[in-house]
């Protein structure tokens, strides 16, 4: 087989050496697979503010929300490889969807090139104020004596926090219950009202509710105790090991995109990510600055695809 070279190579993917040096020369849409006003949405609209003052061009983005992220990330794993069409997906289009669905309209892997990750959130297991466990292992003890008696609110099969609480089930031994609603608005009157008194939840979705007493958080499913919530240790600082689970969040690039593009959107990325501002910002989403570079996340992803398959079909999700 003839190697291309690097001009032929730049050719091959639609970019002359001048073009990519001059990138980029136009404004840059970037899809997001979620709702705008989500917590995803909210966190790559900071990013994407900082990158497009690095990089002299607007970023815009493309809400595509719609089979659990499925629909926006094939439409950007199909899109031109020119750099002018991104991706900002996370954990569940880019690992977990592989098992919880029969076919996928792309392969995470095959289809599109990492650019880097930039942000987590990893789960935070709370619990209704009212109710006597004040810690996690109280949590698994009280669980253990109400077996299938204790409710948790999740916004779907499938969804982050229902893989976190049967994550959490199967390394505790305990028995939950599983209440699906369509929306974290409509789970959080219940919550309150004593009814769906657990959650595995992104913390975006029941900081309101810690703040105002509502919530008692008793662990993060992290490696690391996260900044908004300094004093809530971790599930391995509160007992048990080997328990993480969160959304990240990445950028991506069509397959066969420009080494130098991608080059530059992850040199702009990091400066992003590392600026105080950026930073303070994400915190106050309730993420986690995080930086991978594309073989990290390329290693990540491969590693998360086997861990919540694994998941899933001990869980018995059939796929959809």
């Amino acid at each position: 087989m003839l190697a291309l070279g690097g001009g032929a190579l730049l050719a091959a993917t639609g970019l002359r050496p001048a073009q990519a040096q001059d990138y980029p020369a136009r404004p840059v849409q970037v899809l997001v697979p979620f709702a705008g006003g989500s917590a995803s949405d909210v966190i790559t609209r900071i990013l994407l503010n900082r990158m497009s003052t690095s990089l002299g061009q607007a970023f815009v983005v493309d809400n595509r929300p719609g089979a659990g992220g499925n629909i926006g990330t094939a439409a950007a794993a199909h899109a031109a490889p020119d750099g002018y069409t991104l991706l900002m997906s996370t954990s569940g289009p880019l690992a977990a969807n592989k098992s919880l669905y029969k076919e996928l309209p792309y392969d995470p892997l095959k289809d599109l090139t990492p650019i880097g990750l930039f942000a987590t959130m990893p789960n935070v297991i709370v619990i209704n104020s009212k109710l006597p466990p004040k810690s996690l292992a109280e949590l698994i003890d009280y669980a253990k004596g109400h077996p299938r008696e204790l409710n948790y609110g999740t916004v779907g099969v499938g969804s982050s926090q229902h893989l976190s609480a049967a994550y959490f089930e199967q390394l505790t031994g305990t028995e939950l219950t599983h209440v699906p609603y369509r929306n974290i608005a409509a789970y959080t009157p219940d919550f309150i009202a004593g009814q769906v008194p657990l959650g595995f939840q992104l913390l975006p979705n029941v900081l309101g509710l810690i703040k105002s007493g509502d919530a008692r958080p008793l662990a993060v499913a992290s490696d690391k105790r996260m900044t908004a919530l300094p004093d809530v240790p971790t599930a391995a600082e509160a007992g048990l090991k080997n328990y993480e689970s969160a959304a990240w969040l990445a950028l991506l690039a069509p397959a066969n995109t420009d080494k130098a593009v991608i080059d530059k959107l992850y040199k702009a990325m990091i400066e992003a990510v590392n600026d105080p501002k950026v930073r303070a910002l994400f915190v106050e989403q309730g993420a986690e600055p995080l930086v991978m570079d594309p073989k990290g996340l390329t290693d990540y992803m491969t590693t998360e695809t086997t861990k919540w398959a694994g998941i899933i079909k001990k869980i018995g999700i059939e796929p959809m």
